[in-house]
């Protein structure tokens, strides 16, 4: 059994030897610009060589995060990155952003890639398309339980990581656009504000007063206790989440993964103290997933913390003894040679000129001793690799001579291990954008929760309807033809093969194709028609092609771009152009969620699946529960329609969500005649965009 790689986060160069000196296996760091903590001090082309030579030298793996959705005009600077990476010799990219994984396969195709948690993949088929990518591992989305983690694991024929202790968000990464569209901070983009650590309470609150309560909050993970368990799974990799966090905290983790790993106890309290929220929660791996996974940072665990830092610096004070080493002593009368050799049989030597004298006794077992002295340094060598051959001996060399030659020797492979082994690299380059014109004609798509929902004159000037596909046994014969089932953003536990059986039962009764907003679609709907939802986080034109190629007939463009860039997103499929979207009207769902806010006020069995959360300015944002997964809407909805050519698409999506027949009819109608919206709305981030 393969054990499995203690994986820590690196958010500057203290952080680097925190994590390597305390003994993580592996370290994954951000290249600056691209990658999910655009605030930690990150690392640019030269730095990041600096690193991997550090890490190289002491075994340490090295992964990159360029984890970002991307903009159209930042791909050349994208392309630097990657070739700034593979000029580095680190060990893969972590990556989100379809456009980053296709650079990276035309750039250096031999360069690792992981799929970021940010992929939303959850899912058997999620992974397996990654693999059938090219991807070599896939960072699993920490919603998962124990058994959904190893059907993934043994099926999918990737490595499997696993976050097993750290930060919890809210919502399933990469779905989350609520610190883009409160604050105009990206998640996505590595910007997010962290508005769930901010009041949203759910307790019934007179209108006008304001939440104080944190149901948005989840306390840390921590399954550091059940990392034997995920390692006997054989899941590859055990991920600390903290970038942003402290040396000390990173040493104190990496310190209790070693003894999780291998089934002994380790020091929780300590853990603790490093950084919680009102303690941890192992919920999503244990299954067991209801309000006592909710917590908040107060000032109690901040002083506890303070405290406890200079304890933990012990854990990381000195350089540990990692790499394995065999020395070959030859002592003759002229003088002395000293070979170390690592694992992958590179070579370092040392000569001394100390004039060996004869010796009274046998002085192989202090020779030994004294190379056996390895400490401070990233060796460490076992007795019975050490070998000495004496010409003509016994030969004494004073002590000092022999720690010399150790020395000598020991710095001289650290810098031959230091060498670094750049990725080749090709001639490719990033393409021209194409720049849009406004299209002659612009038609109207229709996305409603359920059946009830549907006005009598919904096809009326409308392309498509667009229904979950649950309700496709709802729509009329002789409307399928205008419509689309969409199918669930995440489907945990036995709904993905509820939605393969229900793709089965109704690709042959006349529907227009599928709805798809995650890459596990793509591989459950393979030779069908499918259009791209927003889920999906489609933000520049190599993205977009990368769809266009695998089999999107349309596809909706992120509401976090800006309108320059959705100009420069034109994919074509054998020569011929492939539509693009955007919405124009819908509450914009903010969040998905596996953990529920309402748990913090009441179970399951007194629930109707609706509810409300208020924050701390008193608006109140809509919640409601279906398969598996809550949504929390924004209470303001998007409104484009009386500006029908401000965006170089050729549809719009009015997304109906909370709305009722009669209010969905009045903002279709609104819409059809580019009519001013009645109340408040936004226009979204079409002309702000996000930081």
């Amino acid at each position: 059994m393969s054990k499995i790689e203690i994986l820590a986060p690196v958010g500057n160069e203290e952080m680097l030897r925190a994590a390597v000196f305390s003994g993580a296996d592996a370290v994954y760091l951000g290249f600056s610009g691209f990658n999910a903590r655009t605030s930690a001090n990150n690392f640019n082309a030269d730095t990041l060589k600096d690193a991997v030579a550090f890490c190289h030298a002491r075994g340490v793996a090295v992964h990159v995060a360029l984890n970002t959705t991307v903009y159209g005009g930042e791909l050349p600077a994208l392309e630097q990155a990657i070739r700034a990476v593979a000029a580095s010799g680190a060990d893969a990219v972590i990556c989100q952003d379809l456009a980053v994984a296709t650079l990276i396969g035309k750039i250096a195709p031999q360069l690792p890639r992981h799929g970021s948690t940010q992929m939303s993949v959850h899912s058997l088929q999620g992974a397996l398309e990654l693999k059938e990518l090219g991807f070599t591992r896939v960072v699993l989305a920490r919603e998962l339980s124990m058994p959904e983690v190893e059907h993934i694991t043994k099926h999918c024929g990737i490595e499997t990581e696993c976050f097993v202790h750290g930060a919890l968000c809210m919502c399933v990464s990469g779905q989350c656009y609520m610190s883009a569209f409160l604050g105009g901070r990206s998640g996505n983009r590595g910007s997010c504000a962290g508005p769930c650590r901010l009041p949203f309470e759910a307790n019934a609150l007179p209108e006008g007063k304001p939440g104080r309560l944190h149901h948005l909050s989840l306390k840390d993970n921590s399954v550091i206790d059940k990392l034997d368990k995920l390692q006997a799974l054989g899941v590859a990799s055990a991920k600390i989440e903290g970038r942003l966090r402290t040396p000390e905290y990173v040493a104190a983790a990496v310190s209790a993964c070693l003894a999780g790993r291998e089934g002994r106890a380790y020091d929780r309290d300590l853990l603790k103290n490093a950084f919680s929220r009102s303690g941890f929660t192992s919920g999503y791996l244990d299954g067991k997933i209801d309000g006592t996974m909710f917590g908040v940072r107060s000032e109690a665990d901040a002083e506890q913390t303070k405290k406890t830092l200079p304890m933990l610096r012990e854990l990381y004070r000195r350089e540990r003894s990692r790499v394995p080493v065999k020395m070959k002593l030859e002592i003759e009368e002229g003088g002395e040679k000293l070979t170390v050799t690592d694992a992958d049989g590179s070579k370092a030597f040392a000569y001394g000129d100390a004039e060996p004298q004869p010796a009274r006794t046998d002085p192989t077992a202090s020779l030994h001793r004294s190379l056996a002295k390895t400490g401070g340094t990233p060796f460490a060598v076992e007795d019975q690799d050490i070998t000495v051959e004496m010409d003509g001996g016994p030969w004494f060399i004073p002590g000092g001579a022999v720690n010399e030659l150790r020395r000598e020797a020991l710095d001289a492979l650290l810098k031959k291990r230091e060498v670094l082994r750049p990725w080749p690299t090709t001639e490719e380059h990033v393409p021209a954008l194409p720049l849009r014109t406004l299209p002659p004609h612009r038609t109207l798509r229709a996305r409603f929760e359920s059946w009830e929902q549907v006005p009598e004159r919904a096809l009326d000037g409308i392309e498509y309807l667009i229904l979950p596909i649950a309700q496709a046994d709802r729509v009329p014969r002789e409307w399928r033809a205008k419509t689309l089932l969409e199918l669930p953003r995440v489907m945990f536990g036995k709904l993905e093969e509820d939605t393969a059986r229900r793709i089965a039962a109704t690709q042959d009764a006349g529907f227009a194709g599928y709805e798809v907003s995650n890459i596990a679609h793509l591989r459950l709907c393979r030779g069908l028609p499918m259009s791209g939802s927003f889920g999906l986080n489609i933000t520049n034109q190599l993205a977009a092609q990368f769809y266009a190629d695998n089999g999107l007939g349309s596809m909706l463009i992120l509401p976090e771009v800006k309108d320059s860039d959705i100009s420069t997103i034109a994919p074509t499929h054998n020569g011929r152009p492939v539509p693009t979207g955007v919405l124009v009207y819908g509450h914009m769902p903010l969040m998905i969620t596996r953990a529920c806010p309402l748990q913090n006020i009441h179970d399951c069995a007194h629930c109707d699946k609706t509810g409300v959360l208020t924050d701390r300015k008193a608006k109140k944002f809509p919640v409601r529960c279906g398969l598996g997964v809550r949504t929390i809407y924004n209470p303001i909805p998007i409104y484009m329609g009386d500006k029908p050519g401000a965006l170089t698409v050729d549809y719009g999506v009015a997304y109906f969500t909370l709305e009722s027949r009669e209010e969905a009819a009045k903002v279709l109608e609104m819409i059809r005649t580019h009519a001013p919206f009645e109340g408040d709305f936004t226009r979204g981030l079409y002309f702000k965009g996000t930081n």
